[in-house]
């Protein structure tokens, strides 16, 4: 189990640690490319490896921690069930949306996320759909405390939620990541919210929404409890990939996307986190009564 923390933990921070040099690379080295000749070789190397390939190894990076912790804290049988949902049905997604306009919009990838599915669709992205939304659907399930007092509309708005916060991140991502000077995709269509269509984020939502509700089926006969200190990798991952979409997005110039998402995703995040018990209480402790019974004595008289 040591062995499983530290792994998960090196991997979280390689993951943080690419998404600072893809900042570095995209919004500095790209735009200003004589910074690297001014760099000593060891800076030139790990420029020149953050424009490469960034961006595949801070998804892949992402999606090995959340998959060590939910091994660790859930088991291989409730980690796998949310994986899989989550890889299938939102590459699914996105074949369909790269092939058709549907259910996000017509967009295209460009290279630098990796190799393509079917020449359309990066390996990394569908990575990218199950570690944020494993963590967002962790925090919400937490936070309304599903497991706790189970309820179908508890499960329906953890799903609901869990979605919601998703999304959000990609309300902050999506118009940066598209427009930056060097973007990742591009919408054939642009959109009327900043560059993207609002039907990008009800695709967002109902890919979502589909996933997580498959995972919250397949966990029904097994409750999980975990406590504030155990959602505190989910929270860190969540604030991270935040944390950079914000980046991208405000120097963009694109600030209303980032209140958006501050409103709608990081703040309920951070309350749905602190609001999860910081210890078990699971067992009730009766209070200790002030009343002290003594065992009658019989005492023989001669």
């Amino acid at each position: 189990m040591k062995q499983l923390v530290i792994a998960e933990r090196v991997c979280l921070i390689g993951h943080i640690v690419s998404m600072v040099f893809g900042l570095v690379g995209i919004l500095l080295v790209v735009p200003h490319a004589e910074i690297i000749l001014n760099l000593a070789e060891i800076g030139q190397t790990a420029m020149q490896w953050s424009l490469a390939g960034g961006g595949v190894v801070y998804m892949i990076l992402g999606a090995a921690a959340v998959s060590l912790y939910a091994y660790r804290t859930l088991g291989l049988g409730l980690w796998l069930s949310f994986l899989l949902p989550s890889v299938l049905i939102s590459l699914s997604s996105e074949l369909l949306g790269t092939s058709t306009g549907f259910p996000f919009g017509h967009y295209s990838y460009l290279s630098g996320l990796g190799y393509k599915i079917a020449g359309l669709v990066p390996f990394t992205i569908p990575l990218s759909w199950f570690y944020v939304g494993c963590v967002a659907y962790l925090l919400a399930r937490a936070g309304l405390e599903v497991d706790k007092k189970p309820s179908l509309w508890r499960h329906l708005g953890a799903i609901a939620l869990g979605a919601l916060l998703l999304t959000s991140w990609d309300f902050v991502l999506d118009p940066a990541m598209s427009q930056t000077s060097l973007p990742f995709w591009y919408w054939q269509q642009p959109g009327a919210f900043f560059g993207m269509p609002y039907q990008n984020f009800a695709g967002w939502i109902g890919t979502g929404s589909v996933f997580m509700t498959v995972a919250a089926l397949l966990w029904r006969n097994t409750p999980i409890k975990l406590e504030r200190s155990q959602l505190n990798l989910p929270l860190i991952v969540y604030l991270s990939n935040f944390g950079f979409a914000t980046v991208m997005s405000l120097a963009a110039g694109f600030s209303i996307p980032v209140l958006l998402g501050l409103f709608l995703g990081a703040v309920p995040a951070v309350v749905l986190w602190w609001k999860t018990q910081s210890t078990s209480t699971d067992a009730a402790v009766e209070p200790a009564s002030n009343k002290v019974q003594i065992a009658p004595v019989k005492v023989a008289l001669k």
